[in-house]
């Protein structure tokens, strides 16, 4: 691939983590002649609803160049292990579980739900199949300080603020690997005979000529909408949420404890979720506006902060509306065009899929790159194959966390239950999973979003029913043996390794210290 011109529209984490990717890409296969241009609009704002990733940021910011103690101070980050739920399956006040990001010991060679249902039916399941729900409770790190960048002892991703993570990633991509950025307003778009695009034309810069045009406009999708009029595909029948009511709390002190999960709190009308940064909390309402209003939702919003905010703390926050439509588009890469991010399409902050879903899309593209412009026909039809599959599984995971409540106190979650709005391909999985637990082989990608470990936590988390595999002598005496290793592994991994607060203090001053 040669002498030819990338053009992303649209900045934000979708575009610079496509820019990064692709940059770091070409650096390291040496490829000659391939420019990358950003054009980023001077006024559009990072959305950054949730600013809570999967472990494969980690691999991600690797790629990219940017160091992990660096990435972490720059933006406030702190540690995700996983998500933790209250609420969801009964809505009473012992309703809880974690959905941890390691999966378990021994989960690939041995059915151990059974083995769990078999010899310790009394205890939850994340606790007795993974040290990590318990590294959460207690608060710790996944890493000790001496652990190497982007290594830890238990799988983990991070929150991070939005903002300041847009702003280290352009910068990186700019300073060091020689992005092209153009500050400006799109305004209008010139095509092929085609009507593939030819270039876009910009308020200050004029026009702008690509071979390749990845559009990064959110919502807006001047490219792969506006241009191209791909049709959305809406899911608000599936999931029903399409509005959140934010807002950024500070930590009494700044010694406050740092929790290690998104935590979501299930709510009559949607869920909150609560997320810790180094130096503050995200904390929001997501809800569907067909059952409840903003103002609703910022009143449990308030109630929900009052249990750990003093009032003054309270009085000086300034609570911001979202509204978002739950949908992919019914094609990805039209033309010469590739959708990433919001453009692409969004379902909801539950379980933070946003940022993979662009991680994986950019992965896509570079690692088509060699081929990327004699075989762009057959780039596309894969591309559309992959990502359609993806977006189907994401909403099938999503929506597996409310057809399965109990819950019946609103018509809300009375309509999430229906059998109506469940997928016939979730549906499915769930007549499946009565009898057998969920297992590698009921998924056939290679790079899933969600991997079956994943649905196992949720599902026997909110106390789904399956039957039970009568496992051999040998089989339960192999998972006696490991929950026991699992036991004393949480033991250890209590002793040694630091709080969440304890392991950032320690690398600021570590920071302040190389600097000063």
């Amino acid at each position: 691939m040669h002498n030819h011109h990338i053009v992303i529209v649209g900045g934000g984490s979708a575009g610079w983590l496509t820019a990064g990717l692709l940059a770091a890409r070409i650096t390291a296969q040496r490829s000659q002649g391939i420019k990358i241009t950003v054009i980023e609009s001077p006024d559009v704002a990072t959305i950054g609803v949730g600013e809570g990733t999967w472990p494969s940021m980690r691999h991600t910011l690797q790629q990219i160049g940017i160091p992990e103690t660096q990435f972490m101070l720059h933006c406030n980050a702190s540690f995700k292990q996983g998500s933790s739920f209250y609420g969801w399956r009964s809505g009473e006040k012992n309703d809880y579980y974690v959905h941890p990001f390691t999966t378990p010991p021994g989960y690939a060679e041995l059915d151990i739900a059974s083995g769990w249902r078999a010899l310790h039916p009394d205890r939850a399941y994340s606790d007795t199949v993974s040290a990590q729900s318990q590294v959460c409770a207690y608060g710790k790190a996944p890493k000790q300080l001496q652990t190497p960048d982007y290594a830890g002892v238990t799988n983990y991703g991070y929150h991070f603020n939005a903002d300041k993570f847009v702003e280290l990633v352009k910068n990186h991509c700019i300073d060091q690997l020689g992005v092209n950025c153009l500050v400006d307003h799109v305004e209008s778009v010139t095509a092929h005979p085609n009507n593939d695009i030819d270039a876009v034309t910009c308020k200050t810069h004029g026009m702008v000529q690509g071979d390749l045009f990845v559009d990064c406009t959110g919502m807006r999708s001047l490219l792969i909408g506006q241009h191209f009029n791909v049709p959305w595909i809406s899911q608000r029948h599936v999931l029903f949420n399409d509005s959140a009511v934010a807002v950024q709390a500070p930590y009494d002190s700044a010694q406050t404890d740092i929790v290690s999960t998104t935590l979501a709190t299930a709510q009559s009308e949607g869920w909150i979720w609560d997320i810790g940064l180094s130096n503050r909390r995200g904390v929001g309402y997501v809800f569907a506006s067909q059952y409840t209003d903003a103002a609703t939702a910022e009143q449990s919003l308030t109630e929900y902060l009052a249990r750990s905010m003093s009032k003054d703390a309270m009085s000086a926050l300034t609570p911001r509306v979202l509204h978002f439509k739950p949908g992919y588009r019914q094609e990805f890469w039209k033309g010469n065009c590739v959708a990433i991010g919001m453009s692409s399409g969004f379902i909801e902050p539950l379980e933070a899929s946003a940022l993979a879903m662009v991680e994986l899309s950019a992965t896509m593209l570079c690692d088509h790159l060699p081929s990327l412009m004699t075989q762009m026909p057959t780039v596309r039809k894969r591309f559309n194959q992959r990502f359609r599959y993806r977006w189907q599984r994401v909403i099938d995971f999503i929506k597996l966390h409310y057809a399965i409540s109990e819950r019946t106190d609103s018509e809300y979650w009375r309509d999430n239950r229906s059998q109506n709005s469940i997928p016939d391909s979730l549906h499915e999985l769930l007549e499946l999973w009565r009898h057998q637990s969920p297992s590698r082989y009921d998924f056939i990608e290679n790079e899933e979003v969600f991997p079956s470990a994943s649905y196992q936590y949720v599902l026997y988390g909110m106390d789904y029913h399956t039957q039970s595999t009568s496992l051999s002598t040998a089989e339960l005496e192999h998972c006696q043996q490991l929950f026991a290793k699992n036991t004393e592994y949480v033991s250890r991994l209590l002793q040694g390794l630091p709080s969440n607060r304890d392991w950032l203090t320690a690398k600021s001053q570590s920071g302040l210290a190389q600097t000063g």
